[in-house]
């Protein structure tokens, strides 16, 4: 039936980087939904062509290799920054904060790849990358956390299916809004395919928005964003010598103590002015001003203030990255510098090394990070905050070899470490499973894999983690 017929536009190469010899493969597959007219089947529509780019090593048994499906978030995000940033056998060069390379930019082998003890795969959600819905089907009907869910996970079973790789170990890996999908995954593979993963690699986590969104009159964000603050004020020499671990202890302490009981005391509370003055110490910011917004900083509020007095905004992504605003009198910040550091150097990297080097063209613009997807459907939760801790839970409790490991960096004000850490206290997990989580902080942003030491520490955790939960 022409329906049936093969769409994909695969491409494969032969690589090798260091000892490893290894096949790259680009290209979209093409993913299908079964159609029945009442009772009667119809065929398979092509609903979508979603773009992926797989590696894998030469000359070993499929049956005992692992393999690792890798995404990033957004949502609107390619997988670009797990790929040529982290996990893969070729990284960007773009230097760091303070010594950014101009443009082009430029690549190199990745010898920290964790192509060394994986096989990866790479999945541009639809609407990403290259991936984009089928002629004559509605992008938005992807756009959305259950939509999303169900079409990773078909490219998850496919790739799987198609090259025998059912008895593999697999592993996810997601990065922000990826952590959510991962987590989600984790419980949505078990139940709809029977495919259980050994582990998931959570860069940047976000599983309950609850702590980080403030609607609804919802304090505890603010105190859970506070010890990233007084990292990120450290870092700009607000606490003069004192050491970051020093602050990041007083300020973790004074969030779940005196500064959250002073948010749920509100005007009951008597000691304001010193909740002020210790608040003030911490952040960096004015006493008159933390009075003036009631004890309540947001992340745009302090991206604004922290530097105003030398006219320079706050990274989002990453608070060590400074910016210049147009109207330095802004309440909060209209763009982010640190998403303006990375934006070209993997924008050029993919857009060359996916052409010259993976042989696949495509004329379609890749998109990197867009914002096509929105509004994003979260349907599924209705009249609540978006949290996934429960599924990650779940698929935790039925697969009790399932193993996660958890990175953030100090100085990321999109998924704050201490946020993390608390949707991880609270996660739903008898005692003796606690053990299969791994906590990992680095003195670095969202992309922690920006700062040369952290990536070099986390490619070397990630490499161990894989082979230590598998054997």
């Amino acid at each position: 039936m022409p329906e049936e017929e093969q769409t994909d536009d695969l491409v494969t190469t032969a690589h090798a980087i260091g000892g490893l010899a290894y096949t790259a493969t680009a290209g979209r597959i093409a993913l299908r939904q079964e159609v029945h007219d009442e009772d009667t089947f119809t065929g398979h529509v092509v609903k979508a062509d979603v773009f992926l780019t797989s590696y894998t090593l030469n000359g070993v048994n499929p049956r005992e290799r692992p393999v690792t499906f890798a995404f990033n978030g957004g949502p609107g995000s390619s997988s670009v920054w797990l790929h040529l940033g982290l996990l893969g056998p070729r990284r960007v060069l773009m230097g760091d904060v303070g010594e950014l390379r101009p443009p082009p930019y430029g690549l190199a082998d990745n010898a920290e790849t964790l192509l060394t003890v994986s096989d990866l795969v790479f999945i541009d959600p639809i609407s990403t990358g290259y991936s984009r819905a089928a002629k004559g089907e509605k992008s938005k009907d992807f756009h959305g956390y259950q939509a999303d869910l169900e079409s990773v996970a078909e490219v998850i079973r496919l790739w799987t299916s198609r090259n025998g790789r059912w008895m593999s170990p697999k592993y996810l890996c997601g990065e922000s809004y990826g952590t959510l999908r991962a987590a989600g995954l984790s419980e949505h593979l078990q139940e709809r395919y029977g495919l259980y993963l050994n582990g998931l690699m959570l860069i940047s986590s976000i599983l309950d928005a609850g702590t980080v969104e403030t609607a609804g009159h919802n304090d505890l964000p603010y105190a859970l964003f506070l010890p990233t603050f007084a990292a990120v004020a450290n870092y700009h020499g607000r606490h003069g010598e004192r050491p970051l671990r020093d602050v990041l202890n007083d300020a973790e302490r004074f969030a779940l103590g005196d500064y959250r009981q002073a948010l749920d005391e509100g005007d009951r509370q008597a000691d304001r002015a010193g909740i002020v003055r210790h608040l003030a110490a911490l952040t960096g910011l004015s006493e008159d001003f933390l009075d003036r917004v009631n004890l309540r900083v947001d992340e745009g509020r302090f991206f604004a203030e922290l530097m105003r007095s030398d006219r320079r905004t706050v990274g989002r992504l990453d608070g060590r990255f400074l910016g210049w605003a147009a109207d330095a009198g802004q309440e909060r910040i209209g763009a982010d510098p640190s998403y303006h550091a990375i934006q070209g150097p993997y924008t050029a990297a993919l857009n060359h090394y996916v052409r010259a080097e993976l042989s696949y063209a495509n004329d379609l613009p890749y998109e990197i990070l867009t914002d096509r997807v929105q509004p994003w459907s979260y349907k599924e939760f209705e009249g609540q905050h978006v949290h996934v801790a429960d599924k990650l839970a779940a698929a935790m409790r039925a697969n009790q070899h399932l193993r996660v490991y958890v990175a953030s960096g100090y100085y990321d004000s999109a998924t704050p470490y201490f946020a993390t850490r608390h949707t991880f206290a609270h996660l739903a997990i008898p005692a003796e499973l606690r053990s299969n989580i791994q906590f990992a902080d680095f003195e670095a942003g969202h992309m922690m894999y920006v700062h040369e030491p952290s990536r070099q520490t986390q490619s070397a955790q990630l490499a161990a983690f894989v082979e230590a939960t598998h054997s």
